[in-house]
């Protein structure tokens, strides 16, 4: 595997605290909140590629593990990775990647960052369902009228936005990490 830039590690770390500040920004609808964390995964996902948005997600899912209080209402620790939320959270990490191996893979045509986006939902929804029908002993069709069904509107907005952001972005930070390698070469 190819070591990281420093960019590639500072843009990660950004996009950690930055699932972080916004996995605050929470409306308590029951046993799962309504966030902006999920936001900024998928954006990390279709806007820094696989690698770089993976990272960021691990980063993320790790400093709430050892206790740093990131996850939604300043929650932490293991607990709340094995409690009924905790499959959102660790999915995190597969949806950026996956989100970011497609938009990677296929480019920043907006249906592809589109699709992209809505595949990493699928994969952070998924993963947190059955989590959460594990840890609970709650059917499929319950879980899914608690965990699924209130948060749809939101989430084609999330899905939308981010798809839309990374469409702007991607191009300017293409072009950053073209700038760098071309100084490097100069050198």
């Amino acid at each position: 595997m190819k070591k990281m830039t420093t960019f590639e590690l500072c843009i990660s770390a950004f996009f950690a605290a930055l699932t972080a500040v916004l996995a605050q920004i929470a409306i308590p609808i029951g046993p799962v909140p309504i966030t902006l964390g999920s936001f900024a995964v998928l954006l990390s996902g279709v806007l820094l590629g696989a690698k770089s948005g993976t990272v960021s997600q691990i980063v993320y899912v790790l400093l709430g593990a050892v206790g740093v209080p990131v996850f939604a209402s300043f929650k932490a620790g293991v607990g709340v990775l094995a409690g009924p939320t905790g499959g959102y959270i660790a999915g995190y990490i597969l949806a950026a990647w996956i989100a970011g191996f497609i938009a990677g893979r296929f480019g920043n045509k907006i249906y592809v960052l589109l699709l992209a986006a809505f595949a990493g939902y699928l994969v952070y929804t998924a993963a947190g369902t059955f989590w959460y029908m594990f840890s609970t002993g709650t059917g499929l069709s319950e879980t899914l009228m608690v965990c699924v069904i209130p948060f749809l509107p939101g989430d084609a907005i999330k899905i939308v936005l981010a798809a839309a952001l990374a469409h702007q972005l991607r191009p300017v930070l293409q072009n950053r990490y073209l700038a760098k390698s071309v100084k490097s070469a100069e050198k």
